[in-house]
């Protein structure tokens, strides 16, 4: 697998407005921190579980 540095440069300019000198200097776990999504998890078992406590079903 080869590492897609055209695309990685474009997301660094375009979405992070990082210059491309900047972008060079950065270390590769610099680059992760700054590209990783964070974005919502799917919840798993565990999260589904707390959830079922947290809000128990109720019978009429």
């Amino acid at each position: 697998m080869t590492t897609p540095w055209p695309r990685m440069l474009r997301l660094a300019a375009l979405e992070f407005h990082i210059p491309p000198r900047d972008f060079w200097r950065l270390s590769l776990a610099e680059w992760r921190a700054l590209s990783a999504d964070d974005g919502p998890q799917p919840l798993g078992r565990a999260g589904l579980e707390a959830l079922a406590r947290r809000f128990p079903d109720r019978t009429p």
